[in-house]
């Protein structure tokens, strides 16, 4: 069997572009915390997929939810109404606070929507194209043309350019950088709450707050993307209602449909009566049925699991296991983060130190590459925080 996870291996790399540096392992099956490889070999995963599989592997409920929609319908179009994408957008303003909903199928699609919003919603103030948008540097918001406008890695841009006009970067947490940028052009300032892919950094609250105060004085809207950071993975459902803010619109994704591809762009019903209309934006399958009823799912079994205060609670823990990691090794030179988002920040690159923790059995992965990011599924227990730990200690060694 070894030597049939070695030939898939080769196999790929002659069918499939490389985009990807991956790792020398096929992944066959999960369940709970847990990944098998094709030779049976079991890993605690601490990535989730980069942030989807909040709920674990081979939750039977929500796996027979789908099921029972695919028996229905998987697809209709988006000239007719499902309900349940109705229900699943019901649950999302219910728990956001938000009021319109559009579904799309990533959360690179639904940075672009939120974009197009921005600019609409200038647009139709003044009748002017010439708007400006506010980035942070070292953000990330996505790999299209639009959401890599925003995005503050100049290594993802470069090859790409000319990308979409009349983008500015400010730096987090520094309100006088983004004072610096406004002028009577900007339309809207976008920010990760937490910044996931540079390097794990929270918003300061005084930060957004006074990011905040600025939209309202200047009638600029407010996007937060909530992509990784959101559903639940800092402790509330999204991280932005820890900071006692709210966003004129928001993007979510990843964990928004625990494994179905889905994501969303929400806004206010001040934003939508002065933005987008019928014409504006589409999308074939967003908001498909199967989707919708992933969504739903979701939301039930992350009240009925009790996922937010599972949140607050183990990562405390978490904190203060990965606090002892950092005293006792002198290569890590910082420990950041919020709720199931944590990074480790060394003084060199961490490619080694993730590889050796796969031939441990525990699934780890950077953001960029000095820092190992650390994102579990929300369901995860002190004693897997422990076993994490161990295996985390041995692979430094």
């Amino acid at each position: 069997m070894a030597d049939l996870m070695k030939e898939y291996i080769d196999e790929a790399e002659s069918v499939l572009l490389h985009t990807y540096n991956r790792y020398q392992v096929v992944f066959d099956h999960g369940d709970g915390v847990h990944l098998y490889d094709m030779n049976g070999k079991k890993y605690l995963d601490f990535v989730s997929g980069i942030g989807v599989f909040a709920l674990g592997y081979n939750n039977k409920e929500y796996n027979d939810a789908l099921k029972a929609q695919i028996d229905k319908i998987v697809h209709t179009s988006n000239y007719y109404y499902n309900v349940p994408a109705i229900e699943a957008a019901k649950k999302i303003k219910e728990v956001s606070g938000m009021d319109r909903v559009f579904f799309t199928n990533s959360g690179a699609e639904a940075v672009e929507g939120a974009i197009k919003t921005a600019r609409k919603y200038a647009y139709l103030k003044d009748g002017g194209t010439d708007h400006e948008i506010i980035a942070m540097e070292h953000s990330f918001h996505g790999r299209t043309m639009g959401a890599l406008s925003v995005t503050g890695t100049p290594k993802y841009r470069e090859a790409f350019q000319p990308m979409i006009g009349n983008i500015k970067f400010a730096n987090l947490n520094d309100i006088d950088s983004v004072k610096a940028q406004i002028t009577d052009k900007t339309c809207a300032i976008i920010m990760e709450t937490v910044q996931g892919e540079g390097g794990i950094h929270p918003s300061d609250k005084a930060f957004l707050q006074e990011v905040r105060k600025i939209c309202d004085e200047k009638d600029i809207l407010l996007i937060l993307d909530e992509i990784q950071c959101g559903m639940g993975r800092t402790g509330t459902m999204f991280a932005w209602q820890d900071y006692g803010v709210k966003p004129d619109v928001m993007t979510s994704a990843k964990a928004l449909g625990c494994g179905v591809p889905v994501g969303a762009f929400m806004m206010t019903e001040k934003v939508a009566q002065n933005s987008l209309v019928a014409g504006d934006h589409g999308t074939t399958y967003g908001g498909n049925p199967l989707a919708g009823a992933a969504i739903c799912k979701v939301f039930e079994l992350f009240e009925k699991l009790d996922v937010l205060n599972n949140v607050k609670e183990v990562s405390n823990y978490l904190y203060e296991r990965l606090e002892e990691v950092k005293a006792s090794c002198p290569d890590i030179v910082d420990h950041r983060g919020k709720g199931f988002m944590q990074g480790l920040e060394f003084n060199k690159p961490v490619a080694d130190i993730i590889c050796k923790a796969l031939d441990n059995g525990l699934v780890l992965i950077n953001a960029g590459t000095n820092i190992i990011r650390i994102m579990p599924p929300l369901i995860i227990t002190k004693d897997n925080v422990d076993e994490m730990i161990e295996i985390l200690k041995k692979s430094l060694s």
